[in-house]
């Protein structure tokens, strides 16, 4: 792979203001990693642009942050200003994967770190793709978490009780997180277009007592009722004792309870009491604060635990030396409750940002509503999905022409990998002067191995590099680092928010999962390349690596050139066994009203042929009108190469469009 010429060089006086800056001065000041934070305070503050050179200064601190783990984190935790008492040790058994522990005699609570403002400034701006707008202050926002604590605690939850929210992106999402965590309860999440099947999958093997649902959503104009559907939710969720209606589309008349028994409206249960301070609960560095979920493609959801200190370590990391998240910012990011970036656009709070929600499609009224949003709101980082820009790209949609999104400065992308395309069009046709950046991590350890490195410039189709304290690499099938070609992406030593388990799960099983394929080493199952500038470029998952006739071909390396066609709207690739072998087999989903014809399979061949290689040119191409994807966005190759070959799949309730796997049954194409 040769290096990519750079799409974007960050300014001398961004560079010199970046928190990354601030940090490596403060190291250096304070003598915590010697000629590592000198030689990258040095460069950030000089940095005039030499943008050919690999970021070796930003490097070396990585290096010492990860053979350093104790002074890193320790640093860390001072120069954040966490809220709690630290303690005695930073790192027992450091060389243990899973078994080390961090901060284990620290006592903190997440929430009262996020809730370190209480001012008439805004906390939350909430807008809806119908045209409601909500603000919330930081005054206003501590008030209705300590109305609903206590609420909760009236009700006998504590610490370690399990709370469940099946709710829209709407500020009463959030108040819920804050006051159970200021509690000690653990928190898990869905939205409110799972069917019952699907909450009840994931929420039956948490045993909520309290569970939060919504009387309905709205959606590409369309408004969805909620409330019928949870008597046979809650005949599946035994445990709950008692059910709080969030109004939404409507309030109920009065603040009187749905017609449900036990439930009781969210106004009528914090009424009875007055805001005052909250108590806060300082538990452990390790108390679990969220239980996540896999995406439950292949069977029943996986239930991941997370801890709280580890979870907002991690987040405070990302959001203030990798995306340069400040006091007073606006920080959005386009997610559902069903996704752990909800949980870390909330944990922006943490660094005093006001956090924007949007609650809807991202495409309606029109498709620059989210764009509108930015402008409104004086949005400061914005987050989408690849697809997301896609989209936009093939609509012809320029922002840059329409809206000012002057106070702009961060572009995210994750979900997938963003192709060269999507770089492309934002700095073309979003906006020139930003720091656009790719992000990869997941929800297993709800934080990311790799991302933004303010100061260095930006690459097409890069990720920019490794966070700070994750030992990322990649490694070969045989468990060897390598320094060129694709390979596994893993992480050989620990980290605060390493998942502390599976619920209802011996070990076994979380084990196998992410410790089987290379024992003592985190096997992530993302298919990636390290780059000449110090970069990342992901391939795919791994388990959906195509091996068409003993070669290893990710899928993203296939849907790169065919999604830069203007007639191609996506593509999802499979490998079908046929005869002693295998074969490759890709579906597209063409533009609006195209049809696949001979010419456009030969244009797609020459396009594949062209910019991957001729080991990339599918011996199938077969048209369908959707592709299925999670309730996040990811497309699904397991899923349909199941179908495909006759097999069941395991759980459609984790799909958003799960008809669309109809699609890819019994295709008479595939038989020939």
């Amino acid at each position: 792979m040769t290096a990519r010429p750079p799409l974007w060089i960050p300014s001398r006086e961004r560079t010199r203001a970046s928190d990354l800056a601030g940090f490596a001065a403060w190291l250096a000041e304070h003598g915590r990693a010697g000629s590592a934070a000198e030689g990258l305070a040095a460069a950030l503050a000089g940095q005039g642009g030499a943008a050919e050179d690999p970021p070796a200064p930003y490097h070396a601190l990585w290096r010492w942050s990860i053979e350093h783990q104790d002074a890193f984190w320790s640093a860390a935790w001072d120069w954040f200003g966490i809220v709690g008492e630290r303690g005695g040790r930073v790192l027992v058994d450091g060389d243990r994967m899973p078994g080390a522990r961090y901060f284990p005699d620290a006592r903190l609570n997440f929430a009262e770190n996020l809730l370190r403002r209480r001012t008439d400034d805004p906390a939350i701006i909430a807008w809806a793709e119908d045209g409601r707008r909500r603000v919330v202050s930081w005054r206003e926002l501590h008030d209705l978490v300590s109305r609903l604590a206590q609420a909760m605690r009236n009700a006998g939850v504590g610490p370690g009780d399990r709370v469940a929210a099946l709710l829209p992106n709407v500020p009463e999402a959030v108040v819920v997180l804050l006051a159970a965590a200021s509690i000690g309860a653990v928190l898990s999440t869905a939205s409110p277009d799972f069917g019952a099947r699907g909450v009840i999958d994931r929420f039956g093997q948490v045993g909520p007592r309290l569970l939060f649902v919504t009387d309905g959503y709205s959606y590409r104009g369309r408004r969805y009722e909620t409330l019928s559907r949870v008597p046979e939710i809650l005949e599946g969720l035994p445990t709950v004792e008692r059910t709080v209606a969030v109004p939404n589309l409507s309030a109920p008349p009065g603040g009187q309870a749905p017609r449900i028994p036990g439930a009781v409206a969210f106004d009528t249960l914090i009424r009875p009491f007055e805001a005052r301070d909250v108590e806060f609960v300082r538990l452990p560095f390790d108390h679990p604060i969220f239980i996540l979920f896999s995406s439950g493609t292949t069977g029943v959801p996986k239930c991941i635990v997370h801890q709280a200190g580890g979870v907002l370590l991690q987040h405070m990391k990302e959001h203030r030396l990798h995306c340069d998240i400040k006091a007073g910012d606006r920080v959005f990011y386009f997610t559902t409750l069903g996704w752990m970036m909800w949980n870390w656009l909330v944990s922006a709070l943490a660094s005093e940002a006001t956090i924007l929600l949007w609650d809807g499609s991202p495409v309606h009224p029109g498709n620059e509503a989210l764009f509108d949003f930015a402008d409104g709101t004086g949005m400061t980082l914005m987050g989408v999905s690849p697809g997301y820009l896609e989209a936009l790209r093939k609509a012809g949609v320029s922002p840059r022409g329409t809206h000012g999104l002057s106070s702009l400065r961060t572009f995210l992308s994750t979900g997938s990998p963003l192709a060269a395309a999507g770089f492309e069009y934002v700095y073309e046709y979003v906006r020139r002067d930003i720091h656009l950046v790719s992000i990869s991590g997941g929800t297993d350890l709800c934080a990311c191995f790799l991302g933004a490195i303010p100061g260095w410039p930006v690459r097409a189709g890069e990720i920019q590099g490794p966070a700070l304290g994750m030992a990322v690499d990649v490694f070969s099938s045989g468990g060897s680092s390598m320094d060129e070609g694709k390979g596994e992406l893993v992480c050989t030593r620990p980290f605060p928010s390493l998942p502390l388990g599976f619920l209802n799960d011996d070990g076994s099983r979380y084990l196998s999962t992410y410790f089987g394929r290379f024992p003592g080493v985190w096997h992530h199952g993302d298919y990636v390349e390290k780059t000449p500038a110090g970069g990342y470029v992901i391939h795919g998952r791994s388990d959906a690596t195509l091996n068409v006739h003993g070669v290893r071909i990710g899928t993203a390396e296939v849907y790169r050139p065919v999604e830069g066609m203007d007639e191609v709207a996506e593509a999802l690739a499979v490998a079908q066994r046929w005869g002693e072998g295998t074969r490759m087999v890709l579906f597209v989903r063409l533009a609006s009203r195209l049809r696949l014809d001979e010419a456009l399979r030969d244009r797609i061949r020459t396009v594949l042929r062209t910019q991957a290689s001729p080991r990339h040119v599918p011996a199938k191409i077969v048209q369908v009108e959707d592709i299925p994807r999670t309730r996040s966005g990811k497309i699904v190759e397991l899923a349909v190469a199941a179908v495909v070959h006759g097999e069941p799949v395991a759980n459609v309730e984790a799909l958003a469009n799960p008809e669309a796997l109809e699609q890819f049954t019994g295709r008479v194409e595939l038989e020939e």
